[in-house]
C-alpha cells in the first residue's frame, strides 16, 4: 500500500493525499455480516454530548467483526475489503464448514491465502494461537486481555506488538505505545502486523473531507472570550503564558493523566510515560 498524491487542480488538493486501496479486492460487503449504524453525534444514551465535535458525515454500515474465532478452523481469505468504521482493512474469510467471518486483515493476507486457529498448529503468518505456543520475538496483533473474550489490543492500522518473554504463566509484550505489559499465556493472538501500514501518513487536506467523516470544526480556546474558555480573553497578545492547558470546564488537560484503572497496574512492567517529561 502506498500514498497517492493529487494533481493540484485546487488549493486544497495541493496538500491532500489518499490511500491507493490496492489491497482491496471488492467494494461490496457481505449482506449477512452488515448491520445498520445509527449516527449518535457524540451523545450517550441520555442525550448528553460526551464526545465533542461530532455529527453529520456520510451514512455507514457496520461490519460484524469476529475477534474470537473458534478453535481448530482452517480459513480461506475470499476478499479484502474496506471498512469505514476502522483504520485497518478487513478480510472476508470462510472456514471448512462454509461459515463466513469478518476478521482484521494483516499485511500478508491476500485473496486465496489460508490460515488456521488452534493450539497445535504451525507458527506462520496470520495463524491465531495462544501466546504460550508463539516463539519469543514474534510480532503479533489482535491480542486478548482475558482468555476467551476476544481480541482487545493492537487492532489499529499498522499496529504490532512484540512477544518479549514468557515466565510463570505470563507473556510479556512490548506494545505499539512502547509500554511493556504482561498478559496470561493462555490469551490468544494472531501472528503478523495489521494491514494498511501507511494510514498514519495520509493528509486530510480539506475541511470537507473531515466533515464527511463526521468530524465537525474545532475552535481554539485562545480565540474565545474569557467567559467561554479558560484560555480566552486578552488583547490579542500571548495567551495563557505559564499556565497549564485546561478544558472548557477548567480541568487540566494535554499531558494530565486520566488513567484510574489501578487493578491492572501490576500487569504493566514499564509505562509508556517512562523517559518522558513528567
Amino acid at each position: 500500500m502506498s500514498i497517492k498524491a493529487y494533481r493540484p487542480m485546487t488549493p486544497a488538493q495541493r496538500q491532500k493525499t489518499t490511500e491507493d486501496y490496492d489491497q482491496i479486492t471488492t467494494r461490496k460487503p457481505l449482506k449477512s455480516l452488515v448491520r445498520a449504524k445509527k449516527q449518535q453525534a457524540g451523545k450517550n444514551n441520555q442525550g448528553r454530548i460526551t464526545v465533542r465535535h461530532r455529527g453529520g458525515g456520510v451514512k455507514r454500515h457496520y461490519r460484524i467483526m469476529t475477534y474470537n474465532l473458534p478453535k481448530d478452523l482452517t480459513l480461506t481469505v475470499e476478499e479484502i475489503e474496506y471498512d469505514p468504521n476502522r483504520s485497518a482493512r478487513i478480510a472476508r474469510v470462510k472456514d471448512q464448514n462454509g461459515t463466513y467471518y469478518y476478521v482484521l486483515a494483516d499485511t500478508k493476507m491476500e485473496k486465496g491465502t489460508t490460515f488456521k486457529t488452534g493450539s497445535e498448529i504451525e507458527v506462520e503468518d496470520s495463524n491465531r494461537m495462544p501466546l504460550k505456543n508463539i516463539p519469543v520475538g514474534t510480532f503479533v496483533y489482535a491480542i486478548e486481555l482475558t482468555p476467551g473474550k476476544g481480541a482487545q489490543m493492537v487492532r489499529a492500522a499498522g499496529a504490532q506488538a512484540q512477544l518479549m518473554a514468557k515466565e510463570n504463566g505470563y507473556a510479556t509484550l512490548k506494545m505499539p505505545s512502547q509500554e511493556v505489559r504482561k498478559v496470561l499465556e493462555t490469551c490468544e493472538a494472531s501472528i503478523g502486523t495489521v494491514s494498511n501500514l501507511q494510514h498514519q501518513n495520509v493528509k486530510i487536506g480539506a475541511a470537507g473531507r473531515r466533515r464527511r467523516k463526521g468530524i465537525r470544526p474545532t475552535v481554539r480556546g485562545v480565540v474565545m472570550n474569557a467567559t467561554d474558555h479558560p484560555h480566552g480573553g486578552g488583547d490579542g497578545g500571548r495567551h495563557g503564558t505559564g499556565k497549564a492547558p485546561r478544558t472548557p470546564w477548567g480541568q487540566l488537560t494535554l499531558g494530565y493523566r486520566t488513567r484510574h484503572n489501578k487493578k491492572t497496574n501490576k500487569m504493566i512492567v514499564r509505562s509508556r510515560h517512562e523517559g518522558k517529561r513528567k
